[in-house]
């Protein structure tokens, strides 16, 4: 029998994040002349070269490659081409174990370890990983009972509770990056406790809920500090634990937080299909705030793939679930968030990118407006984002004045907030108002937001 070909490693990287290969190569040659090695060729045939002819890239080019991927340049010359990628490519466990309780235990215990200071803003999980996750999720077996080590009971699972909840609070007052490291230990305790302690199914089932809980939010923090390939992984093991629990709700939620990751890197197609799988079986789901919330992410993603239509249709589809919702302190904790007036900021937005600007005007003034609106008091990166958005929904309908008051509003309510979805937003706004930069005050704001 012949020998099966492995492909190319670089193959496999431009794959796994679901990018053209002239797409894949531009950002190469960004990085090239940002290194200051000149500029690049991004040409597709190139790829070819390197990955089927056996040619070599030139060692900036290798350089410039291994710096986009965060591998440090002196592997590119101690492990030599194509070696060094494979520093890029990890070990993928939360992908391939089994679907099983003990396979969502090792990959609880795994996932998050070297993880930790992997900076890469890349999505790693192809077309083919979400389908099979989603398919696998969708018919996991719950957990049974555990038979050996001490006996925990329903009281391990409530403090897990009230510190999780502690924690989704601590993300939106200390920022990402330090409730990251508390929502790993989160993680990592409950995975210990799970495979070394005696506990009932119900038991059992409430402890995965929460290491998904934790994951979930361990994957989030992740995204927000431009972690994107940690994010996934924290996401799929947060996926394999709602599995373990048989938990449908938990599942979605994930879902829908995967998505935000998937169309904001630029794979709308991917987290339309995390949407569909998270709304196929929509009766299970037990809070109408959760379905509005998917209802939300499915309208970005077709905004982001430039389908008005079912964009607005989902948007109409997120209002009327959360019409259906109870108060929110008698809904899942973890979805204190989701509010009408959050529900049009993702109107608002939606219809920004699809190049509506008064009608994002609208649903953003509605947002704070509303009886049931946006906290902004409580979430200065969000309220940022939003802004953000705002000024270049008035810059697009040519009032460069309420776009720059509207800039200066969010330099103030960012201050010195830490977050790589933030710092893009920043950026997206600066890009829009340097063709105005002849305007002195525009020039000033540039300045100062630099």
């Amino acid at each position: 029998m012949p020998a099966t070909l492995q492909p190319h490693p670089l193959t496999t990287l431009v794959e796994r994040q679901n990018m053209k290969a002239t797409a894949y190569l531009k950002r190469v040659a960004d990085r090239h002349a940002r290194l200051g090695y000149g500029p690049m060729a991004a040409r597709r045939e190139k790829l070819t070269r390197w990955t089927r002819a056996g040619i070599e890239p030139a060692r900036t080019a290798q350089l410039a490659i291994a710096d986009l991927h965060g591998i440090n340049a002196c592997e590119v010359d101690r492990l030599g081409w194509p070696g060094f990628l494979h520093l890029a490519l990890g070990s993928e466990k939360v992908f391939d174990a089994p679907w099983t309780a003990a396979g969502t235990v090792e990959v609880l215990t795994d996932v998050g370890g070297p993880v930790a200071v992997d900076r890469r803003g890349f999505l790693i999980a192809t077309s083919s990983v979400l389908a099979t996750a989603t398919t696998q999720w969708a018919t996991a077996t719950p957990a049974l009972a555990e038979g050996h080590g001490r006996r925990v009971g329903s009281e391990a699972a409530d403090l897990f509770d009230t510190r999780l909840q502690a924690l989704r609070h601590l993300d939106d007052t200390v920022g990402a990056d330090q409730t990251y490291d508390a929502a790993l230990m989160e993680q990592h305790l409950i995975a210990t406790l799970l495979r070394g302690a005696t506990y009932s199914a119900a038991t059992g089932r409430r402890l995965y809920l929460c290491a998904a809980d934790a994951a979930r939010l361990a994957g989030w923090c992740a995204y927000d500090g431009g972690r994107t390939a940690a994010a996934e992984r924290h996401f799929m093991a947060a996926l394999r634990a709602s599995g373990s629990a048989g938990d449908a709700t938990s599942g979605a939620i994930t879902l829908g937080f995967w998505a935000n990751l998937r169309y904001a890197g630029g794979d709308p197609l991917g987290a339309q299909h995390l949407v569909d799988a998270a709304l196929a079986d929509r009766q299970k789901i037990a809070s109408p705030r959760v379905v509005a919330m998917l209802h939300g992410r499915a309208a970005r993603a077709h905004s982001k793939a430039g389908g008005s239509t079912a964009a607005w249709r989902h948007m109409d589809a997120a209002f009327a679930a959360y019409g259906r919702a109870a108060p929110a302190e008698q809904d899942l904790p973890s979805m204190y968030w989701i509010t009408k007036g959050e529900l049009h900021e993702i109107a608002a937005s939606s219809a920004l990118t699809l190049g509506e600007p008064h009608r994002a005007l609208e649903h953003f003034e509605a947002a704070v407006s509303d009886q049931d609106p946006y906290d902004t008091a409580k979430e200065a990166r969000g309220t940022g984002i939003y802004l953000a958005r705002q000024a270049e929904a008035h810059l697009a309908l040519g009032d460069i004045d309420a776009a720059l008051d509207t800039g200066h509003r969010v330099l103030a309510t960012l201050g010195d907030v830490d977050s790589a979805r933030t710092a893009s937003t920043l950026a997206d706004l600066r890009a829009a108002l340097t063709p105005h930069k002849a305007v002195p005050a525009v020039q000033e704001f540039l300045t100062e937001a630099a």
